[in-house]
């Protein structure tokens, strides 16, 4: 695999996906994060990801999203958009149109009702791989996807050319390490969340890509560059800071706790899409308290 450099690698937040009054996408709000997190040192952009509620999403505001994040950031950060359809030509266009808005990249996930066996599951994301004819990120997490990649298929999709990396949610860090070792390297490693990421990044992952960053950015990017420097102990007792930033938002819906985050650090990202809920009075507080913990809002 070629070095961290070279490729996508470190901290690339899911962006939220702010909405006016109207349901309309609130444009300037979530042009003015891209802003603050580039500003923060984030070395990618990742809108439609499961923070930016593509499931709550039509087509024509997916759109709005990456038409946003891609003019902002002006190619300043490589922004890798999120495609997710029940239907392979479904995925194959949205990776298509936003390849010709500028994307960087596509991170493809599967949404699917009934079950699909492996051929099928491999057939949908090689025909998002053509559709995009960019570097495809694969998107993998067992505790909400009806249709988990299994390590057979996973191995069988490394070998497609472009696709070149894998965001796993699984909690499961042994699983990363037997993914590393089944592909050869074939595929770039980025954590979750819910992963501990220094532990990650010291069997080789590339870096992290979580919604989390979008309230914690500066703190993220620090917890990269120490992993990268081989600094694990400063690495750990930041690490250790930022899990409290983790615990909270486990307990919450997870758009409505970036969300409240964000709105305490002055962005009017609005609550997350019905049927979701706001978070109440108690779970801002205790996103308060853990942005407070590790330096990321005045206490």
């Amino acid at each position: 695999m070629t070095s961290d450099e070279d490729g996508l690698h470190g901290v690339i937040p899911y962006l939220v996906s702010p909405v006016d009054a109207s349901g309309e996408i609130d444009r300037p709000v979530l042009a003015a994060l891209v802003e603050h997190l580039i500003a923060a040192g984030v070395h990618g952009l990742t809108p439609l990801g499961s923070t930016g509620e593509f499931a709550y999403l039509d087509e024509r505001r997916r759109a709005d999203v990456v038409e946003t994040v891609v003019a902002a950031a002006r190619g300043r950060v490589p922004v890798i958009a999120g495609v997710a359809a029940t239907t392979t030509a479904a995925a194959a266009a949205q990776a298509a149109r936003y390849r010709e808005m500028g994307v960087a990249g596509v991170m493809a996930t599967l949404e699917a009702y009934f079950p699909i066996p492996e051929d099928g599951i491999v057939d949908y994301f090689s025909a998002v791989a053509e559709a995009a004819g960019l570097p495809v990120v694969l998107y993998t997490n067992p505790n909400f996807q009806r249709v988990d990649l299994t390590l057979a298929v996973i191995d069988r999709l490394s070998h497609v050319p472009n696709i070149r990396y894998l965001k796993d949610a699984s909690t499961n860090t042994g699983r990363l390490l037997t993914i590393m070792e089944r592909t050869e390297g074939r595929l770039g490693i980025f954590a979750a969340s819910s992963h501990i990421t220094a532990a990650v990044m010291l069997i080789g992952g590339r870096g992290w890509m979580a919604g989390p960053s979008c309230i914690v950015p500066r703190q993220s990017v620090e917890l990269y560059d120490l992993c990268r420097a081989g600094r694990w102990d400063e690495a750990m007792s930041l690490q250790r800071r930022l899990w409290a930033v983790n615990e909270v938002f486990a307990r919450y819906n997870l758009a409505g706790a970036v969300k409240a985050g964000l709105q305490l650090q002055g962005f009017a990202v609005g609550d997350p899409l019905p049927p979701q809920p706001a978070l109440d009075a108690a779970g801002i507080a205790a996103v308060r308290r853990a942005l407070e913990g590790c330096g990321a809002l005045p206490g």
